[in-house]
């Protein structure tokens, strides 16, 4: 699976930020690895200088094998927290679109 890291101006993505939010969020989709051949993450900082709580952004794309991407985005104060949880909204979504695909009433 390739990870891709995008951040804004106004968000340090140095290679420790990069290392930790990308082995945080390879971790939570651990499960679903198999089915994702690229991973994209973009963050940014909605406030900019002003600051404020709860502005961080991520935003997570998965291309999967054999389907439509999907995405999921999540604001928190930290990269780290808006990171992690853009991974758990994007692992619900996984599942949910991939329940629909397989299972069919009376089938």
């Amino acid at each position: 699976m390739e990870f891709q890291f995008n951040t804004s101006n106004a968000i340090t993505g140095d290679d420790e930020v990069r290392t930790r939010v990308e082995a945080n969020v390879i971790q939570k989709l651990d499960r679903i690895s198999e089915s994702i051949t690229r991973l994209e993450l973009h963050l940014s900082d909605e406030n900019g200088p002003r600051g404020g709580d709860g502005d961080k952004r991520a935003m997570l794309e998965a291309r999967l094998r054999g389907s439509n991407p999907i995405s999921a985005t999540h604001s928190a104060a930290t990269v780290d927290l808006a990171a992690a949880g853009a991974a758990d909204k994007l692992l619900r979504a996984f599942e949910r679109d991939h329940g629909r695909r397989t299972t069919r009433k009376g089938h």
